[in-house]
Parts: structure tokens; sequence; C-alpha cells
């Protein structure tokens, strides 16, 4: 397991699983709200790649919006049109990616996932969530009467899944995005290098 350095602070960097590719696409999963869209964009543009929101491909691929198509075809009908896109971008390369927050809940996007490339999880508490989600129409499971809850719940039902496929944990605590798209570059590098002197330690063996 890699800890981040000490200076690191809230962000608390933590690497699972298997190592970093160059080539490969780097996923970011978690919450709503917890900055999937604005992280990544940031973090492809100091990394030259491609950024790509899963949510926003969908909808560009439907022509409505995500509240429209839960009202039409219901939650199954949107996690179906999900996998697909998942799946799609399992096969491409060097792309930044950030999920929907419900993408992990499906074993066969998990195993995309892994196999596509390095995924990132934004951690962020369910209260957090709320303040940063609570005025937003856009995120249909959240129109309830009690969106905090429901946040709750989600989270509960969600973090295992996130943990599971994460090969690095960052606390999404607020601050400096820019900060924060430093904190994940250092321990992509730091992780690619302890995955290269693995491979360079077994082939000695």
């Amino acid at each position: 397991m890699f800890k981040g350095p000490a200076h690191a602070g809230p962000w608390l960097l933590r690497c699972y699983n298997h190592p970093v590719s160059a080539s490969n696409n780097i996923y970011l999963v978690g919450m709503p709200g917890a900055g999937k869209t604005t992280v990544g964009r940031q973090l492809a543009r100091r990394m030259q790649r491609r950024f790509i929101d899963a949510d926003h491909e969908i909808e560009a691929r439907t022509g409505v919006g995500i509240p429209l198509i839960f009202d039409i075809e219901g939650e199954q009908g949107f996690r179906d049109r999900e996998s697909k896109v998942i799946a799609e971008l399992a096969d491409e390369s060097d792309l930044v990616v950030a999920t929907g927050g419900g993408a992990v809940l499906r074993p066969e996007n998990r195993a995309a996932l892994k196999h596509g490339g390095t995924v990132i999880y934004l951690h962020a508490t369910p209260r957090l969530l709320f303040e940063r989600t609570r005025l937003d129409p856009n995120r249909p499971l959240l129109q309830v009467a009690d969106p905090l809850r429901k946040i709750e719940e989600l989270f509960a039902q969600r973090d295992p899944f996130y943990r599971e496929v994460a090969d690095i944990v960052i606390n999404s605590l607020g601050g400096s995005i820019s900060h924060l798209v430093k904190q994940i570059a250092v321990a992509l590098s730091t992780k690619a290098k302890v995955g290269l002197a693995d491979l360079q330690r077994g082939s000695r063996h």
C-alpha cells in the first residue's frame, strides 16, 4: 500500500491493486458531488489526455438529459446505457473518464474499469456531498423529500464498491482543485514507479 507524503494533509492518498500504465485510461469514481468532472477536466489538461464525462456521453448519444432518460426508461434503462458506454471506453486508451456515481453497482462495469485502466476514488462525506448537490436539479436520484438521507443510503451502498475498484483513494474535502489534481498526478507517478520496480525485480527471478 502506498501512502502519500506527510505534507499531503487531508487528501490522504492511498493506492491499491494493479500497477499504473501510462497508456491506460484513468477513471474517476465517487458519489455525485465528489468533483469527478471538475477534477477530471483539469487532470486531463495536465496529462495532455482527452477527457470524457460518461454521463455527458450518454446525453450526447441520446440527445436528452439524464433526468428525462430516468423518466422514460427508469434507472434500469439508464444503467444499461451506462454499461454500454463504459465497455466501449474501456477499449480506448489515454483517456481521463469521469464516471457516473452509480457506475460501480454492476459487476461488469467494475470489471471493465479494472481492465481498462487506473481507478481513482474521490471520497467525500455525505454531509459535504449534500451541500454540493442540494441545489442541483440534474440528479434524479436525489429529487426526494430527504436528499441527505438518500445520499447517506447511497453512500453506504456504494462506498465498498468504490474501494473495491480503487487503485488510489483521495479524500476530496474541499480546497483548491489544482492542488488536488497535483496530488493525483504525484500519486499516479509514484505508483507507476513502484509498478516498474516490481516488474524489474520480477524479471531478475
